[in-house]
């Protein structure tokens, strides 16, 4: 089956879920019954009318992701065939693989460093160094493609950067840096492995060089699958960057929603105009912190073909932990003096949505115990909302398992997995959202990233 035909499949899918959503749910009314009679304002009372209506509307701060969503997923091929390079990697500028790590895991960095290489040279790439930049070092073995880099303890940006944005300032300081304004970064965490599609579309990336920045795919279901709730949970992501992430990218050329901290590929010189000294606030979520800032100063974006693999959280304390982390740290990005209204919009309303989703949540009660007669075009677009969020489960999955690895039994029970996973997942968002609001903002945890520790204990 090509590509196209399985895109042509997926779309119908797609369509097929949204129509029996609005259906079922009443976006779309065939029948009187599907009409709500009762009037609130004498039924509830005026104060409980407006609470419920805020609610109802609350949902639709979700709409222009959501939009963004489908139209990725629709308007590009959501199965693309294997990237074909466009050039010689010979002809290729040079490239640094950087990642970043506290060095609580050396072996992991160890054997990823190692594998990295290798499915660079697979590729054919030459022109290439792998740094890895650590608080404390790991100890990895001499070779002339492999740079270790220890950050001092005593080392301190101008603003009092932390955590992983002062390491990532520190490779750029000019005693340290080593590369040229017109090089290339490539940054990883410390579990990412490329693959060589993804090393194919990095080299067409840069050998085009038309943006300076640039980021793609990650799926979380490959090789050893960990734990099987947060991995089918976070088909949710894959479904993410194929839609948003990707039409903002070869759209727009712009990082409305901002990106991921990892798969991020930069032009030296660009970063170092933009820079990862942005502070405390811009130390917990330095990833969009640091795309916000470029936004705003003019740099545009694409994105590049080809996946890299990663896992999902090992435990679901450590995928609440992650996602409260992430909130927090956009929240002091959207609430930044630094970044300029106009660029952070729709970041900011992405983000209210998520810490809004408590009330918004409360709707699927309150719907069924008080309901209220809404305009059609408004029962419609809630609908749509939901559709599209259950569909990029299912999505996610489609793109992320193997119908061949797997065979069709085990990869449906995958898809019906995921579905089931997401009263699981949104109690989760829930707890992370009320604990990132009232918790310690400014605190970087890591999460557990290496399963042969798990495996040992």
């Amino acid at each position: 089956m090509n590509s196209t035909t399985k895109h042509l499949l997926h779309c119908t899918l797609l369509i097929t879920v949204i129509v029996t959503f609005e259906v079922f749910s009443g976006g779309i009314k065939i029948d009187e019954n599907s009409f709500t009679l009762v009037d609130p304002w004498t039924e509830y009372g005026q104060v409980a009318t407006v609470l419920l209506y805020l609610l109802r509307f609350l949902t639709l701060l979700t709409l222009p992701q959501v939009l963004f969503n489908f139209c990725g997923l629709v308007f590009y091929n959501a199965f693309p065939e294997k990237v074909i390079l466009k050039g010689s990697p010979l002809l290729a500028p040079f490239i640094c693989i950087r990642v970043v790590t506290r060095g609580d895991f050396p072996d992991l960095v160890k054997t990823n460093v190692l594998r990295n290489m290798n499915t660079c040279l697979d590729t054919g790439l030459e022109n290439f160094l792998i740094e890895v930049v650590t608080d404390k070092a790991v100890h990895l073995a001499q070779h002339r493609r492999i740079r270790e880099i220890v950050v001092p303890k005593e080392y301190k940006t101008r603003t009092g950067a932390l955590f992983k944005s002062r390491a990532l300032q520190y490779c750029l300081e000019d005693t340290v840096n080593v590369l040229n304004d017109s090089d290339w970064i490539v940054h990883l965490d410390e579990e990412t492995l490329l693959t060589e599609n993804s090393v194919r579309g990095i080299i067409n990336f840069v050998l085009d060089g038309k943006h300076p920045f640039g980021q793609g795919l990650i799926t979380y279901a490959n090789e050893n699958v960990v734990n099987w709730l947060t991995t089918l949970a976070d088909s949710f992501r894959v479904s993410d960057d194929m839609g948003k992430l990707r039409l903002q990218f070869k759209l727009f050329h712009k990082p409305l929603f901002s990106w991921k901290g990892s798969y991020v590929v930069t032009q030296v010189g660009a970063e170092r105009s933009v820079s990862f000294d942005n502070g405390i606030d811009g130390s917990v979520a330095e990833d969009c912190f640091f795309a916000m800032r470029a936004f705003s100063q003019g740099y545009t974006f694409n994105f590049i073909e080809g996946e890299m693999y990663e896992k999902s959280p090992f435990t679901l304390l450590d995928f609440l932990q992650q996602r409260k982390r992430w909130l927090q740290g956009i929240l002091l990005v959207v609430h930044s003096k630094m970044i300029p209204f106009k660029h952070k919009l729709l970041l900011g309303i992405s983000v209210y949505s998520w810490v809004t989703m408590p009330l918004s949540t409360s709707n699927i009660i309150f719907a069924a115990l008080y309901p209220i007669p809404c305009p059609n075009l408004v029962d419609f677009v809630c609908a749509f909302i939901a559709a599209i969020n259950i569909y990029m489960y299912v999505f996610g999955v489609i793109k992320s398992f193997s119908l061949y690895r797997f065979g069709f039994v085990r990869f449906l029970a995958c898809v019906l997995g995921a579905v089931c996973t997401i009263p699981v997942n949104v109690v989760i968002e829930n707890v992370a959202v009320i604990w990132g609001l009232v918790g310690k903002k400014h605190k970087f945890y890591v999460v557990q990233k290496d399963s042969r520790i798990l495996e040992n204990v």
